[in-house]
């Protein structure tokens, strides 16, 4: 089992930045993505970005969606089983829960899916609310 806790929301004005963090315990394992996405109320959940996890060749590859594309940035830090997303030039249409998750795969394989129900262990979510 692994665990996932996402820290680092918050009320931030429009244009302001925050940076969420996605520690994991328990089983963790060498062969994952982990992404982060996002669902404001009565919409449903967004892919915002991913990254491999591995420590090898295909460790650190990225994807983002493009509405975050140049003001998101995804980044792991693999001694400490976290992930960060850092959000600059927040907009009003950021604001949500934003989630982490990780994708399990296999030796070998770099998968970075957009897709929510590929992902297998899910965190309880933060909320990020911008002020315009």
């Amino acid at each position: 089992q692994v665990q996932l806790v996402e820290s680092g929301g918050g009320l931030v004005q429009a244009g302001g930045s925050l940076r969420l963090s996605c520690a994991a315990s328990g089983r963790t394992f060498s062969y994952c993505a982990v992404g982060w996405f996002r669902q404001a109320p009565g919409k449903e959940r967004q892919f915002v970005a991913t990254i491999s996890w591995s420590t090898g060749w295909s460790g650190g590859r990225t994807r983002y969606a493009d509405s975050v594309k140049g003001r998101f940035t995804i980044s792991r830090n693999v001694a400490q089983n976290t992930v960060y997303l850092q959000m600059n030039n927040l907009k009003s249409e950021d604001t949500a829960v934003y989630y982490c998750a990780t994708d399990l795969q296999s030796p070998g394989l770099v998968r970075l899916t957009i897709v929510p129900e590929e992902y297998d262990y899910w965190g309880q979510g933060t909320q990020v609310t911008v002020s315009s």
